[in-house]
């Protein structure tokens, strides 16, 4: 199967995120893709938690989450939407949501952010994604586009038993936007990618944010494509732009067989004290 991945500079504009993202897409299905991926926070990208909460609407309101509904529909392409800032009624945090989007344009599956960013870096750059985000309370795995695919948001890649909870659960793809900085980026993200695919036998997507946004972070791109064995089959460098990559289903089940961690893996006992 063909899947095309799109590299943003996402701003604080949720219009101009909602056509560049359309526009994205169609030329995407035009070249034969059947599910696109997006980065995390491609509506809207923005540190500032009060101006944040501020542009966040509701998933029925959301202006990009509609137009991309309205374009999978019209392309009969599937769009995994990395993640969007989602108001949620009754809570004065919002959600880092992912949405899978049938060809239909149909909302196939949801996933909030399980794990979240609050870090200060040694470059006196500081995070505090709880201050604007409540931490999501499930996993999600779900049939799109003749692949079954896992869910995960950015710094979710830093806990690996999420993704074997996601291999275990049937995933195939496991899906990973991100917006990671540049200095965690250069350290980690190409490894820790790999060894996600590695360990599960899974075709592992990430679809980035890159370069210098509007709320004055920097973020690195470098959207990768990673199969089963751990090879990159895609790296889209720094610049935002568009990609299309073909996966192989056969390699799950080859590498799988090679090296069955996932049906060997057991129950880790606590150490003893």
């Amino acid at each position: 199967m063909s899947i095309g991945l799109i590299q943003t500079t996402t701003g604080l504009d949720a219009g101009k995120s909602a056509r560049e993202l359309s526009a994205a897409i169609t030329r995407l299905a035009k070249r034969g893709a059947s599910l696109v991926f997006t980065p995390e926070m491609c509506g809207i990208l923005d540190r500032n938690p009060t101006r944040l909460s501020a542009a966040a609407r509701q998933e029925a309101d959301d202006p990009v989450l509609a137009a991309l509904c309205t374009t999978a529909s019209a392309q009969q392409v599937a769009v995994h939407i990395g993640s969007l800032a989602i108001r949620v009624p009754g809570s004065p945090l919002l959600a880092n949501r992912s949405f899978v989007i049938g060809p239909d344009g149909r909302i196939l599956a949801r996933y909030d952010k399980l794990h979240l960013f609050d870090v200060d870096l040694p470059d006196g750059s500081c995070y505090r994604e709880s201050a604007s985000f409540a931490a999501g309370t499930s996993t999600a795995v779900v049939d799109v586009a003749g692949i079954r695919l896992g869910l995960a948001i950015c710094y979710d890649l830093r806990f690996p038993a999420l993704f074997h909870a996601l291999a275990g659960a049937g995933a195939e793809v496991l899906a990973v936007p991100a917006a990671f900085t540049r200095p965690t980026g250069r350290a980690h993200w190409h490894v820790l990618l790999r060894a996600r695919a590695i360990e599960t036998g899974s075709f592992v997507v990430a679809a980035a944010q890159t370069g210098t946004h509007a709320d004055g972070r920097e973020t690195y791109g470098h959207s990768l494509v990673v199969d089963p064995w751990g090879e990159i089959l895609l790296d889209m460098g720094d610049a935002p732009g568009e990609a299309i990559v073909t996966l192989d289903r056969g390699r799950i089940a080859d590498v799988r067989s090679r090296i069955p961690a996932l049906a060997h893996a057991r129950p880790i006992p606590a150490p003893a004290a």
